[in-house]
């Protein structure tokens, strides 16, 4: 598709400055402020914004391609992306004057939803407080979302179902702190640091009751909304397939000119490497393929305006894990045959193997997902609260 082929170019044209600075980003726990003024500047934080705000409003696949392409460039570049464009998806929740406030112009929206901060009713709006974690891409962001209870004279305010009544609310970056604590042993980035709030006025119409979407502002008609949450959290899996994509081109070029050492059989020539290269690539490719068939597959429901029922969303699960899930055995499979090479700092494998790995332990798309899965092949009831979106 042309567009897609234009923002593929766009990836392309920004590599070396992503490139130059990704060290810096690994070193200073976050991305650097020269990537992701590329970043924007080239418009790719408006992806999945809606045409009426200024953005893009391209289908799933295109931006998927663009996360990935992004993500054999640098791990964290391409987070970062995914982060910010899936919170554009929250966007059809909110009226239309909030929509045009949080998420106009060169918004750069992030969040973390857990834990749910609290939410106390002042005249006008609430005095948000509370931290959240896993805040990625927080030194970028103009505007953090998150869910929050309502607190009223010291108690949580409850529901008919005795459950607290919980919002999404969105707090513009100034209002908020981000703590210093982003310490790990992969994906470092990519800045996802804990924020904070403490009494931070929002206004009321900056809150909307967290619950499955009745009816879209009006900005947000388009095919890709209809969708609904599913490619904010498809968006999370790209990153692990450009990831795996560069540690098999790596691999290729390294295996290609290696001898080990103490061997006299050039690493190309032995049979289980070659063995080992084709497993990997099979994994990556396959796992690629029914990622992106399934949501070609979702796509053409949405632009059909059918509702998408459980079985598809079943199906958009499986396809997001699996994905990850194959993209990381192929990283798995790279670093057992390069050899010490893999540990060492002037390759990439040791970053890619770290990275990949923190991506597995995501709560949205990690090997646990699956058991929700299965039981809609069952027939019994998922409880994964997100197929209820």
């Amino acid at each position: 598709m042309p567009a897609t082929d234009a923002l593929l170019a766009a990836v392309r044209k920004i590599e070396p400055i992503i490139r130059q600075n990704a060290a810096a980003a690994e070193r200073d726990r976050r991305l650097s402020p020269a990537a992701a003024a590329a970043m924007r500047e080239a418009g790719l934080y408006r992806l999945w914004r809606p045409k009426a705000l200024g953005g893009l409003e391209v289908d799933p696949m295109s931006a998927f391609r663009v996360i990935e392409e992004l993500g054999r460039v640098d791990s964290a570049a391409s987070w970062n992306l995914q982060v910010s464009i899936a919170h554009d998806l929250f966007g059809p929740w909110f009226s239309d004057d909030a929509a045009r406030e949080i998420f106009g112009g060169d918004a750069i929206a992030v969040g973390g939803q857990q834990p749910a901060r609290q939410a106390v009713p002042t005249p006008g709006g609430y005095l948000l407080s509370g931290s959240t974690p896993y805040v990625s891409g927080a030194h970028q962001a103009t505007v953090f979302i998150g869910y929050a209870n309502i607190l009223e004279n010291g108690e949580l305010r409850r529901g008919a179902d005795g459950a607290p009544e919980t919002l999404m609310a969105a707090c513009t970056a100034k209002d908020a702190k981000i703590v210093d604590n982003w310490n790990v042993i992969g994906m470092r980035g990519t800045g996802s640091h804990d924020v904070e709030m403490k009494d931070a006025f929002i206004p009321a119409h900056w809150t909307v009751p967290w619950a499955p979407l009745q009816k879209p502002g009006s900005a947000y008609e388009g095919p890709l909304y209809r969708l609904t949450v599913w490619p904010a959290i498809a968006a999370l899996t790209p990153p692990a397939l450009g990831i795996a994509r560069a540690a098999i081109d790596e691999a290729v070029e390294l295996i290609t000119a290696k001898i080990p050492a103490f061997g006299a059989k050039a690493l190309k020539d032995q049979s289980i490497v070659q063995s080992q290269l084709a497993r990997a690539e099979a994994k990556l490719c396959a796992g690629r393929a029914f990622f992106y068939e399934t949501f070609e597959q979702a796509y053409e429901e949405a632009l059909a305006a059918r509702p998408v029922d459980m079985k598809l969303k079943a199906k958009m699960q499986l396809a997001i894990t699996h994905a990850m899930l194959e993209a990381a055995a192929a990283v798995d499979i790279v670093h057992e045959i390069v050899g010490a090479s893999g540990i060492r700092d002037e390759y990439s494998f040791s970053r890619r193997f770290r990275d990949i790995h923190v991506i597995t332990q995501h709560g949205f798309i990690n090997s646990a997902k699956l058991q929700p899965v299965g039981q809609i092949m069952l027939g019994l009831p998922p409880d994964w609260p997100f197929f209820a979106f």
